[in-house]
């Protein structure tokens, strides 16, 4: 069997209006959208350069709708397009001209919190800061917390393998879910992992967590909770330089320390979020980096004090520590305001999304100053810095085309850097549509193909997500052509890893 091709849309497809007519006939009323005034809202995700109205949009509310759209598709020939919350920031869920955009927001029940087994059974809608909630009165808590928490939903962050501020010490969606429940292009039901600590065979789950949606759709999740710690404290550090900041990161790790949240903030970010949250950030320093301990008081104490020394042998000029509950809640609500901030003093920004190598940290921000100028934009800049992934902000005015062009380019330049620092173009935001090209830098051929031939083994007929996250050869091949520079690597004078 051939693989799919998923830079191209599938054979041609019904008319629309018998996909719609087949579609009535297995939901309810309320449960299917297809005028173009009712499927505007679903026509992108959070990233908002991309725009494509689906055919039509449907809203099952349990299992048996979910699994009779995907039947009725997979007879048909018609794309699904899974959708979540619609925070996501890759295009994952952008909507496909000629398919369906199968919204998963009303399966959004807590199916059962279990303290003894410390797992939660949740519904795909449901929201991440939900889960914490629900827990919260049994002493426990759900940890990968990224900035979108109070929106972006579980099966998404199941999708993309979402992260955040903690997942250096509590790890990333893949390290904290049990079990996926949910539906093959064709309805047939499956479930990847279980409840128990370990499940024989192949780890299908780690394949699935973070697919992006190629695979299948998800309906039920098994997650698993964390006693809350009983404290947490946050030091503020404040550096002269962006080198700086970035050696310390690695002297924190080297040191044998595992921050509950390790983050960066440069001073055009610090500004932008101090005049929208008044988090108390030092703008007169050139980075800040926010550094959380967290275990019992005495775990902490020690913590803190391991942290000040280094953050101050590495060249702090300042330290801060939270002596209270809400002035750490304080330092932490602007890191994660950082994006709706930076969107007060842009018209638009770009997210970019990529990981290096702690150590090149400081390499990294540097080049990306001196991208700044070739491209003519301003970039702030705010990571995930524990586990080097980056996430820097470019500002531009999208109703001007040369400097939504130049954006794009500026972003390009920022993940093929990163992938030769050593790094990957994407962290936690996926690849979607907007990291496609990049993906031919950083994969040989032979790596695509086997990653399509897993996207084959789950669907076939190639109906879920076509266009994401995988390029096609042919779509890698153009695009090289726009990468030869006289026959030489891009970046010659990068140290690669």
């Amino acid at each position: 069997m051939q693989s799919a091709t998923l830079d191209q849309p599938p054979a041609a497809t019904p008319d629309p209006q018998a996909v719609v007519q087949a579609l009535r006939a297995v939901l309810p009323r309320h449960g299917l959208l297809w005028e173009a005034e009712d499927t505007t809202p679903y026509e992108c995700d959070g990233l908002t350069a991309y725009r494509q109205r689906p055919m039509a949009v449907a809203l099952p509310e349990n299992n048996e709708q979910v699994q009779a759209v995907l039947k009725t598709c997979h007879r048909l020939g018609v794309p699904i397009v899974a959708r979540g919350a619609g925070t996501g920031l890759s295009g994952g869920a952008l909507p496909h001209a000629r398919g369906i955009t199968l919204g998963l927001s009303r399966l959004n029940r807590i199916l059962k919190v279990d303290p003894l087994a410390r797992t939660a059974t949740v519904q795909c809608g449901v929201r991440n800061a939900a889960v914490s909630e629900a827990a919260a009165p049994h002493g426990l808590y759900y940890a990968p917390d990224p900035s979108s928490q109070i929106a972006c939903s579980i099966g998404g962050n199941v999708a993309e393998n979402a992260g955040g501020v903690h997942c250096l010490k509590y790890g990333l969606t893949v390290h904290n879910v049990l079990a996926v429940r949910g539906f093959t292009m064709d309805g047939e039901p499956f479930e990847l992992g279980g409840e128990a600590m370990d499940a024989p065979g192949l780890d299908l789950l780690a394949v699935f967590i973070g697919s992006e949606g190629l695979l299948g759709v998800a309906t039920e999740i098994v997650v698993r909770l964390r006693p809350k710690p009983l404290l947490a404290r946050c030091v503020m550090a404040s550096f002269a330089s962006v080198r700086d900041a970035g050696d310390a990161v690695a002297r924190i790790i080297g040191a044998g320390i595992i921050p509950a949240g390790l983050e960066m903030m440069d001073q055009p970010m610090t500004a932008a979020v101090e005049d929208f949250v008044k988090a108390g950030y030092d703008l007169d320093a050139a980075a800040i980096l926010l550094c959380e301990s967290d275990g019992t008081p005495h775990e902490v104490e020690e913590e803190i004090a391991r942290m000040e020394d280094v953050l101050r042998a590495a060249g702090a000029t300042r330290c801060v520590v939270s002596d209270s509950e809400p002035q750490r809640l304080k330092f932490w609500s602007g890191r994660k305001n950082a994006f709706p901030a930076s969107g007060r003093i842009s018209p638009d920004y770009l997210c970019m999304d990529s990981t290096i190598p702690r150590r090149r940290l400081a390499d990294m921000l540097e080049a990306i100053v001196a991208m700044q100028d070739r491209h003519g934009l301003r970039c702030v800049n705010v990571f995930h810095a524990g586990d080097g992934n980056l996430h820097p902000l470019i500002l531009f005015d999208a109703n001007d085309p040369d400097q939504l062009h130049r954006a794009e380019a500026f972003g390009a330049e920022i993940l093929e850097t990163s992938v030769a620092l050593g790094g990957t173009v994407t962290g936690e935001h996926g690849v979607g549509v907007e990291k496609l090209n990049s993906m031919c830098v950083q994969f040989t051929e032979a790596e695509r193909e086997q990653m399509l031939g897993v996207k084959t083994a789950f669907d076939p007929a190639g109906l879920l997500n076509p266009g994401k996250a995988i390029p096609s050869l042919n779509r890698c091949a153009e695009y090289g052509k726009q990468l030869v520079r006289g026959g030489v690597w891009a970046f010659p004078d990068l140290e690669r890893f």
